[in-house]
């Protein structure tokens, strides 16, 4: 099955609205001449601050070729819930995805597996995608439990959601132990675990729509490591961090996954 790759660039807690307009108009001006049929879906997941100005670029523009994600909300519609972004204000700014579950919101705000599940019910429900994040620490992975913790992760996510919708998510696979560290977790490796992912997903929603699921990977993603993991069989793409933070090794990345 051809699913259309995902370069998705997470911004993290970097750049102002002046910072981040300039980085999206680089961005844009630098694939501006790929044809769309040729380039992967392309997504920028800048800080709530800069939704505003990334989205005028954009939409107002015109431009096609570029997606907005959040990165982060809360379930709840409203209420007294102090210093959270509801799905709804998200979509004001025309955000299509929202990075859910990453592991610095596991790691260093306490986000539950029940929360993250939350969350990926009401995105879903609101009709926007999102994007779910899963991986394991390197203390995980060394006592050999990869696999059945993130197919926890994965089953925990997704519970109670209708399998047609599950086949519209994405999944991130980012091991936490090369994320910002400059390792790279072997291509082949990677690739394994993802069809461990999918292998998950067939038994939540059927190989139909399992098949469906682009599952990204990311982890200190460069642009000399894109093209082998573009080669594999399950990677759908990449959720990019550091490398996303210059107009020049993004879209390397970006060109790699052609």
């Amino acid at each position: 099955m051809s699913r259309r790759p995902i370069i998705a660039g997470n911004w993290k807690m970097h750049n102002n609205r002046e910072e981040s307009l300039k980085l999206v108009s680089g961005i844009k001006d630098a694939i501006q001449n790929i044809d769309l049929d040729a380039l992967p879906e392309v997504v920028v997941a800048p800080v709530f601050t800069s939704l505003h100005v990334v989205s005028e670029k954009i939409c107002n523009c015109g431009c096609a070729k570029i997606k907005l994600a959040a990165q982060n909300c809360y379930y709840e519609a409203k209420g007294a819930f102090t210093g959270e972004v509801s799905i709804d204000m998200i979509k004001d700014f025309d955000a299509k995805y929202i990075i859910i579950g990453h592991s610095e919101r596991r790691q260093i705000f306490g986000e539950s597996d029940e929360m993250i599940n939350k969350k990926a019910i009401a995105i879903i429900d609101a009709g926007l995608t999102p994007i779910i994040c899963c991986g394991e620490t390197l203390e995980q992975r060394e006592l050999g439990v990869t696999d059945s913790h993130i197919a926890s992760q994965i089953v925990k996510a997704l519970d109670g959601i209708k399998p047609s919708d599950v086949a519209n998510v994405v999944i991130a696979y980012e091991p936490i132990w090369a994320i910002g560290t400059g390792k790279t977790c072997d291509s082949a490796e990677a690739n394994r675990v993802i069809k461990g992912i999918r292998a998950t997903l067939t038994q939540i929603a059927g190989k139909e729509n399992a098949d469906k699921v682009r599952i990204l990977y990311g982890g200190s993603v460069k642009p000399e490591t894109i093209k082998e993991q573009m080669a594999q069989s399950d990677i759908d793409g990449a959720l990019v961090g550091g490398a996303s933070l210059k107009v020049d090794s993004f879209v390397e990345i970006i060109k790699g996954a052609i």
